[in-house]
């Protein structure tokens, strides 16, 4: 029972942040998402293709504010992490947000590992992250170590001149996942 309940607060840490959406589906519910804007492009196989529509400036900046985001995850700084959170966004309440990343924190000691990070979908005022990631997490109550792995489309929109997170789209791997004392 307690590994159970564990993994399914760690699910939930997985995914601070965002409206995240840990989802199995179909290829025609991936179509047909894809196509009402949801997520910009398909999250099948390890190659993602670069958006080549981003100025240079632009993906400078946003690929530092994807870079703090999971540093301010990573160092468990609440006020930090708020600043990287869009004040609109969408899928999710930005108060909320802040009541359960905070509990999170408390609970967790977490790690993410990002690779691949790359601009996948650009416009002007958004633009999709995509990024291979690994999270390590040790719930402090019970010594419980869990390891997860997947892949994550971190969403961002320009928010008083500066790229903020408004959502999250999160597919695990289940085969790189663990969980072990």
């Amino acid at each position: 029972m307690l590994k159970k309940s564990f993994l399914a607060v760690f699910t939930l840490l997985m995914l601070t942040a965002c409206g995240n959406k840990d989802e199995e589906i179909s290829t025609e519910d991936r179509a047909k998402t894809i196509e009402d804007g949801t997520v910009g492009f398909e999250m099948v196989g390890d190659n993602v293709e670069e958006a080549t529509n981003v100025p240079a400036e632009e993906e400078k900046a946003i690929l530092a504010a994807f870079d703090e985001y999971i540093a301010a995850l990573n160092e468990e700084e609440i006020n930090r992490y708020m600043q990287t959170i869009a004040k609109d966004p969408r899928g999710f309440k930005y108060d909320e947000e802040k009541v359960y990343a905070t509990e999170a924190f408390d609970q967790f000691d977490s790690k993410r590992e990002v690779a691949n990070v790359t601009v996948a979908k650009y416009k002007d005022e958004e633009a999709e992250v995509f990024a291979n990631m690994t999270l390590h997490s040790l719930q402090l109550e019970t010594n419980i170590e869990h390891e997860s792995a997947g892949r994550q489309v971190t969403v961002f929109v320009k928010e008083d001149g500066a790229w903020k997170v408004t959502s999250v789209y999160y597919i695990g791997d289940d085969s790189k996942s663990s969980t072990g004392k």
